[in-house]
């Protein structure tokens, strides 16, 4: 008899059952532990679907792919009519989602997360403030005035799956607290990026939809006070918030963050409430549990099963659970969808020079590069020095340097503010792309060279 097979005859004397295909998932991961493992692959499957852009963008399908993402979706019921493109339609729609589980993880920081700590929080906000600032400083010295002004907010961003995703494959040189000071840094940045966009980016504003809007927002605020647990009403409330955002001219992907605040971040039980009950259900499962009896013939074990299962809900916060639910699917789809339909950057290498000293491109190459790295490594350095912030836990400031190289991975959020700036603007948003392309390798290989080297000091 094969290893295999011995195996396989273990696991159903113990009441395990696996079908061929069947993947077991039998270690426990702290939520933090799987959000860094989704964040690594997430940040691989981003790097593929962005190489492939490029190569769709640059072989013989190129024409079929811009055709492609320029289709048209439309839809009707009687005299209402809703049409976008692809295109549109993935950065103001299916975007939306990434927006959500934004909020939700913001919300998360800021009631149990790092950002709820005063004494924890002041070091990675103010250097994601100074990683902000910085950068737009560097891009409108480049581009003071005219149309490429606009783009300023571009080497804001940091790319939380990518920036992640690196530091992560460092996960066994470097100290937990250094991770976790990251995702906090690029979760503050991510909140600067949705002010600036709901600022800055927004061209004109219609008054009806804003105050339908603000009514949806009213009434999400409502269920949360009332105690509604349940998906469906956010959900359906959410997408007409994101219909009426569309209309007002407000960028629609705000709905997503609009909606993630109001989602009940209390449970229904306590954990001892949860913890007696699923004693409670444990004794009366065992009392009528027949052996050699399937579970789909007893009635009475199926209702214990399904009650467990509402207990399980009722003890997990609506927010937790939900950020659970919707992070591999924006993780492993949504992010990569995007990077697919954005990232194909048409690359002239017979106009090399003229790219490299083009304006936009330099602002946003150097703002991401040098802004994001001295305006993090500056400003940490600062509030140290001044005594109102702490290092985390076993990480040295050579780290945070390293980190702030890290955080000029600026693709997915830079990418979705460029398209908002220069959307009339063809060769301005090129350059922009081209530029975030640039610094984003550049600031990943350093980044973690960087990192690798200055973990080997004692």
């Amino acid at each position: 008899m094969s290893v295999k097979s011995k195996i396989s005859d273990s696991l159903k004397a113990k009441g395990i059952f696996h079908a061929p295909w069947e993947k077991s998932f039998d270690k426990i991961l702290t939520p933090f532990e799987e959000f860094i493992h989704q964040q690594t692959t997430s940040g691989l499957l981003l790097m593929s679907m962005a190489v492939l852009a490029l190569i769709l963008a640059n072989g013989p399908l190129a024409t079929d792919y811009a055709h492609f993402m320029h289709t048209m979706i439309s839809l009707g019921v009687g005299s209402w009519q809703f049409e976008m493109s692809l295109h549109h339609l993935i950065n103001d729609g299916v975007m939306t989602l990434f927006f959500f589980v934004v909020g939700l993880e913001l919300k998360r920081e800021i009631l149990v997360g790092e950002l709820a700590n005063l004494r924890n929080a002041t070091l990675p906000i103010g250097a994601a403030i100074g990683g902000m600032v910085v950068p737009a400083l560097i891009y409108l010295a480049i581009n003071p005035e005219g149309d490429a002004a606009i783009g300023w907010g571009i080497p804001m961003a940091t790319d939380i799956a990518f920036a992640i995703g690196a530091l992560a494959l460092l996960a066994s040189r470097v100290p937990k607290a250094l991770i976790t000071f990251l995702v906090a840094l690029a979760i503050v940045d991510d909140l600067g990026a949705v002010i600036v966009i709901a600022v800055f980016y927004t061209d004109t504003i219609v008054f009806g939809p804003l105050m339908v809007a603000a009514g949806l927002v009213a009434l999400l605020v409502m269920f949360n006070l009332s105690g509604v647990r349940k998906s469906l009403p956010y959900v359906i409330v959410g997408l007409l918030l994101w219909y009426a955002l569309l209309q007002s001219g407000i960028h629609a992907t705000l709905a997503g963050i609009l909606t993630a605040f109001t989602i009940p971040a209390i449970p229904k039980y306590k954990p001892e409430r949860f913890s007696e009950s699923v004693k409670e259900l444990m004794q009366r499962f065992d009392a009528s549990h027949e052996p050699g009896k399937s579970i789909m013939t007893n009635d009475k074990l199926r209702a214990v099963v399904q009650t467990l299962e509402n207990g399980v809900h009722s003890v997990e916060a609506p927010l937790q659970r939900l950020e659970h639910a919707w992070h591999i699917p924006v993780a492993y789809l949504v992010i990569p969808v995007f990077a697919l339909a954005n990232a194909g950057i048409p690359l002239q290498f017979d106009t090399l020079g003229e790219t490299l000293s083009h304006p936009v491109m330099l602002g946003v190459t150097l703002g991401l590069v040098l802004g994001k790295f001295i305006g993090i490594t500056g400003v940490s350095w600062l509030l140290l020095k001044l005594g109102v912030a702490v290092l985390p836990k076993d990480t040295r400031f050579t780290q945070i340097a390293g980190v702030s190289l890290l955080a000029g991975i600026g693709f997915t959020m830079s990418i979705f503010v460029a398209e908002l700036g220069f959307a009339g603007h063809a060769e301005h948003l090129l350059m922009a792309k081209t530029g975030i392309l640039a610094a984003s390798i550049f600031t990943g290989v350093a980044g973690f060279i960087w990192l690798y080297k200055v973990s080997d000091e004692k």
